[in-house]
């Protein structure tokens, strides 16, 4: 579901980045970021989803891609989340929204200094939904609430998990609002080497499943950038923050040199715009 009457949609912006989800791997968004505005590319509007949307929020809200470690250093997994007893999730998010509370200047997406859309799953009704105003956290934490490992997000009486069961790379959400769309997929789909039993199986099912609905997004972006560095880091390593940071740093800053030096720009031609 897109929401169309609204100041954001009806406007046109030269740049939009679109960030994709990817849980711990969502620090390597900021290290892409940094990289981007280095080479004198910053977005005019956000569209993220889960990690993306996390990564988001701290830049509209006025920090420097770089600057947002800060705000995680020290902090643990468990400082995050509270293990309940599982009746619709592992963890609760209520730690994570006061987290978000304390540590944005906004409080409301309406408020923020760039804009950001917040892509999350209305669980109870089956579709995809994008938020462009109201209570931050709230929505930042729907947007992260990967099932079954988190208790979904109620908002307003509707309960809310990971955009990214729909669309985990939120091209489309902005594409027709943009001259350019930059797309940052830092959970591109791979076939490790894995483990036979059940539970390997499951997981590695759920992770292609989840990540297919990628491909169709990433044909519509102008510029797309795809860490394929970041497997390995478990999900409750916030401590390897600052590492993950620099491998996206890395891949953006490797990416734009090559693409400059044969191709003399950083664009694709005749990207298909679907509207």
């Amino acid at each position: 579901m897109e929401v169309q009457t609204n100041n954001w949609f009806s406007k046109k912006y030269n740049v939009g980045f679109a960030l994709s989800g990817g849980f711990i791997k969502g620090f390597a968004h900021l290290g892409v970021m940094q990289a981007l505005l280095e080479h004198d590319i910053k977005p005019d509007i956000l569209s993220g989803v889960s990690a993306g949307a996390l990564a988001g929020v701290f830049y509209a809200d006025g920090n420097e891609p770089h600057q947002v470690l800060d705000y995680f250093s020290g902090h643990k997994f468990q400082d995050l989340t509270k293990l309940v007893i599982p009746k619709v999730g592992l963890f609760d998010l209520k730690e994570f929204v006061d987290f978000l509370k304390t540590n944005l200047k906004a409080q409301k997406l309406e408020d923020l200094q760039v804009p950001l859309i917040v892509s999350a799953t209305d669980l109870d009704h089956g579709r995809l939904v994008h938020f462009h105003k109201g209570d931050i956290a709230e929505r930042i934490a729907a947007s992260c609430c990967m099932p079954v490992l988190f208790a979904p997000v109620k908002i307003d009486g509707t309960h809310y998990v990971d955009g990214g069961l729909f669309m985990n790379l939120p091209v489309s959400t902005i594409r027709r609002i943009c001259n350019k769309v930059v797309a940052v997929n830092v959970s591109p789909l791979m076939a490790n080497k894995y483990k036979m039993n059940i539970v390997s199986i499951a997981m590695r099912s759920y992770n292609f499943m989840f990540r297919a609905n990628t491909f169709p997004e990433r044909e519509k972006a102008d510029l797309l950038v795809e860490p394929y560095n970041l497997e390995g880091y478990s999900n409750t390593e916030l401590k390897k923050a600052e590492e993950i940071f620099m491998q996206g740093y890395k891949t953006a800053n490797n990416l734009l040199e090559q693409l400059a030096v044969e191709k003399g720009t950083i664009w694709k031609e005749n990207v298909e715009k679907m509207l």
